[in-house]
């Protein structure tokens, strides 16, 4: 599981060193790709799997599920990160996300998200009252 929140610089290679402690679980391969709030997913492949498999299951017919994978499946770029825990992040994943310089990444449960630090801090201030205020569950049974 992933947890946490970084604070890494891209290098001018576009270039991220990924957070120490989510090292083992990536050093097998990566799928790097677009998320939702113009943040970028980055998922261990058995887990790519896992979802590809979902969206394979979905039927042609459903033009949401359609849409939603082609702009998954044609985003997603794959690696090994190398010996130093670094991956190149493409530039269209960079632009799509406003990637800039100074980076938030964050574990978010199954998958780890990458940030521009500003659209980030935006999101936050955006959305921490909303979280406080949560009055119902959002879990079945309540949380």
């Amino acid at each position: 599981m992933f947890l946490g929140t970084h604070t890494p610089r891209l290098d001018d290679k576009g270039r991220l060193i990924l957070p120490a402690k989510f090292r083992d679980e990536l050093a097998g391969g990566v799928v790097i790709t677009k998320g939702q709030e113009r943040c970028l997913y980055v998922f261990p492949m058995p887990e790519f799997q896992r979802i590809a498999e979902q969206l394979r299951a979905q039927p042609m017919t459903h033009k949401a599920a359609r849409a939603y994978s082609r702009v998954f499946f044609a985003s997603a770029h794959d690696e090994v990160p190398d010996k130093q825990g670094r991956v190149t992040i493409p530039a269209h994943l960079r632009s799509y996300a406003a990637l800039d310089r100074d980076l938030v990444v964050i574990g978010a449960s199954t998958r780890v998200e990458i940030w521009d630090r500003a659209a980030w801090e935006n999101f936050l201030a955006e959305s921490e009252d909303d979280f406080a205020d949560i009055s119902e569950g959002v879990l079945p049974g309540g949380l």
